[in-house]
């Protein structure tokens, strides 16, 4: 997502982001638009900390008039199993699919399963994902989907400098108000934009404070003294965001993604930590997982959520809530099917929970086009 490639911020397209929409305006009688603004602006406040709830729409049949249906909070509901699912054969010859993340490939004891849970929010449907339409209706629209690692190596310069006076002889260079060179200019091409922030804020194992610490820049100086992690976050947040609203096409729209959550169990990726389940977790165990009390291995998910929801708040950003859903699949990473040393229980399977996510995005795009 945001802010500097020579520092945090990396875009990159994503296969499973693609193509197109256009935003028209609804001309009805002046009572009925209105109400419209006024839906409009409560679905606006929604992007808070505790309320994921989107309105819902459906197109009348005598006038085609968009109706208020009622508020939905697709982040609250469980994993349905459906038997009926058939995947396509995805096996080795699918060059489309990582072969790490391809769980049907790969044999993956449960890979045909995965797709066959559903999500159903409670008292509303999430409706599964159709190309053709998305296409049709989104025809001649541009979408982006950008993320936010870290990837500036910092080293201490043999002729010093501040960070060096302070014993300081390497880390990890983040420049919280330098949008990196991959992505600055989306907001002004794109229609519509999807941005999310990467893993490791709170990993030792990556940045470590001692021996490799993320070193904050502002302006091109470093920020003495050296920032924590959940600090740098929330500066790189805000000026990410402030970027983006100020150069945004005119009529865009955007997306900031939830954390997709890891299910490390037992230690972290780098000490043993595994993820064998083979159904959708219960929730008393998704908050043994992922509890802020518990403080376990994969609190991090929580963590950067709180501080994305507070740098969100009174912005025109529509939030994608992922993570409540994605808590329950711990059965739908690779593990040990991904080819790797460990279990790979952060990467999806492919297919799987991020077709889901899909399905819950192109939702939220049909709501927002009834709306304007």
């Amino acid at each position: 997502m945001p802010i500097r490639g020579h520092s945090l911020h990396h875009a990159k397209k994503s296969a499973s982001h693609s193509s197109s929409c256009s935003t028209s305006l609804l001309f009805i009688s002046l009572l009925c638009l209105a109400s419209l603004f006024l839906v409009y602006s409560l679905f606006k406040s929604s992007v808070s900390p505790h309320n994921h709830q989107n309105l819902q729409f459906k197109r009348s049949d005598s006038s085609g008039t968009p109706i208020l249906v009622e508020p939905c909070d697709y982040s609250d509901g469980m994993w349905i199993y459906d038997p009926s699912v058939r995947s396509a054969p995805y096996d080795h010859t699918c060059k489309e699919i990582f072969k790490g993340w391809n769980c049907i490939a790969s044999n993956k004891s449960n890979g045909l399963d995965i797709i066959k849970w559903h999500w159903k929010p409670k008292g509303c449907d999430l409706p599964r994902f159709d190309p053709v339409r998305f296409l049709e209706r989104f025809r001649n629209t541009n979408v982006e989907a950008c993320f936010t690692p870290i990837s500036c190596r910092w080293s201490a310069d043999a002729n010093g400098g501040t960070l060096e006076s302070l014993g300081y002889k390497e880390g990890f260079r983040v420049d919280v108000d330098i949008p990196d060179g991959t992505w600055a200019e989306a907001p002004s091409f794109h229609d519509i934009l999807i941005f999310n922030t990467g893993h490791w804020w709170w990993a030792p194992s990556k940045f470590d404070p001692v021996k490799s610490p993320m070193l904050f820049f502002e302006n091109g100086l470093p920020l003495i003294p050296a920032l924590p992690p959940h600090v740098g976050l929330d500066l790189v947040l805000k000026h990410m965001i402030s970027f983006v609203e100020r150069r945004m096409r005119t009529g865009g729209i955007k997306f900031f993604r939830t954390q997709s959550p890891r299910h490390f169990e037992g230690g972290d990726w780098d000490q043993g930590g595994f993820c064998q389940h083979l159904q959708p977790l219960l929730p008393e165990q998704v908050e043994e997982l992922f509890s802020l009390e518990n403080n376990g291995t994969n609190v991090e998910t929580r963590l950067v959520n709180q501080h994305l929801y507070k740098a969100l708040q009174g912005s025109d950003f529509h939030i994608l809530e992922i993570t409540r859903m994605s808590e329950f699949r711990a059965d739908a990473h690779p593990s040990t099917a991904g080819g790797k040393k460990h279990d790979d229980c952060m990467h999806w399977c492919l297919p799987g929970t991020t077709d889901t996510w899909n399905d819950l995005f192109i939702t939220h795009l049909n709501n927002i086009k009834f709306q304007n």
